[in-house]
């Protein structure tokens, strides 16, 4: 059954100024696939959990071509694999997996055994981020495997993209919400050509009270007695949370400027209350698809494009204000969950959400 609860902008509601791309999407940057396996369970384990894939290049240029990539970290009480190798060489050319804490090696060990010729991704690091879901989700089933990965990638597409709890975003709550996978997108002139900045998170992070849409202090409006708080505190930095935020564009950027764009995103998750709590898992990741790069041929020179430093600003302002959309897109799109232990994450009310902002 279609999910028909509303996205931000179909509720009348917008975030800054820049216009978005045609599907308000990460898949607005041209090429870019994006897939779901979500897993739901209730025997013999209760599950709310899956993988979410994201390709910079689609399928057809999995593995044999790059993209150049940088990352930033606000609080650092989480996991992402092949980071260290993404900024010692500054290029990304595998898959990014999104994930729960409990399946991390599942999902990384996954990826590699999809790859039937292992020197077609040789010097290759697969991007595997976590966030935790184990209070909706059993964390001692240890539930996903290599096929759930395959699921995955095989659902990996361009157009709409599926939001709220699907993928590595089943079991998440933010800001003591249900939330999930969240995605928005800018578009932006620099020196006369038009390009777009697409965000997508796994939002699960935040307290209620510090929720926050334009300014607005939109969870403390909501109290307990109205909407039931998750009482989530009984578990040691489970409050705290974290968010993985992945950012994409075809404007043609360096890995440092993408490093730069990276540490921007970070700006929308405090403009929504995210603090970068110390038991906060919040990475990022962005990378540019404005030069492809051909990994696979020798002795040959790349011609590359960059845009000017004193020119990137519009970029900034994008990353910033998608960002922002995109975490709260994961919240008004998710549904109430039933989930481990008969535990409920209750969905943020979407007509008393439109009765503040408009």
């Amino acid at each position: 059954m279609a999910n028909q609860r509303k996205r931000l902008r179909d509720l009348g509601i917008k975030v800054g100024d820049l216009p978005t791309g045609l599907l308000n999407a990460i898949t607005d940057v041209p090429g870019l696939e994006v897939g779901h396996c979500t897993v739901v369970e209730e025997t013999p384990s209760v599950l709310r959990t899956g993988v979410t894939a994201i390709l910079p290049l689609g399928k057809e240029k999995l593995w044999s071509h790059g993209v150049f990539a940088g990352s930033s970290v606000f609080n650092g009480y989480g996991e992402m694999t092949g980071r260290g190798w993404l900024e010692e060489a500054g290029q990304l050319s595998s898959p990014i997996l999104l994930t729960s804490y409990y399946g991390i090696g599942a999902v990384h060990r996954g990826i590699n055994q999809l790859c039937d010729d292992k020197d077609t991704h040789s010097g290759t690091h697969p991007i595997v981020a976590e966030t935790w879901d184990g209070w909706l989700s059993d964390p001692n089933a240890f539930a996903l495997t290599t096929d759930h990965v395959a699921k995955a990638m095989d659902d990996t597409h361009s157009g709409p993209v599926d939001e709220g709890c699907v993928g590595g975003g089943t079991g998440m709550v933010c800001h003591d919400f249900k939330s999930g996978i969240g995605t928005s997108s800018r578009q932006v002139s620099v020196l006369g050509e038009t390009y777009t900045v697409g965000v997508l998170v796994q939002a699960n992070y935040g307290d209620r009270k510090d929720f926050r849409i334009n300014g607005v202090s939109v969870g403390e409006q909501i109290p307990g007695s109205e909407v039931p708080v998750p009482d989530r505190k009984r578990v040691p930095h489970v409050e705290d949370g974290s968010i993985i935020i992945v950012v994409a564009t075809d404007a043609p950027l360096s890995s440092k400027q993408c490093d730069r764009l990276a540490r921007r995103a970070t700006l929308g998750l405090g403009r929504t209350g995210g603090y970068g709590h110390n038991g906060s898992g919040d990475y990022v990741i962005a990378f540019s698809t404005g030069n492809i790069l051909k990994l696979r041929e020798e002795g040959m020179h790349e011609d590359l494009k960059i845009i000017p430093e004193k020119d990137i600003n519009m970029i900034f302002h994008g990353v910033v204000e998608a960002t922002e959309e995109a975490i709260v897109n994961s919240l008004c799109k998710a549904t109430t969950t039933t989930g481990y232990k008969g535990r409920v994450v209750h969905e943020l009310p979407l007509e008393r959400l439109t009765s503040m902002l408009t």
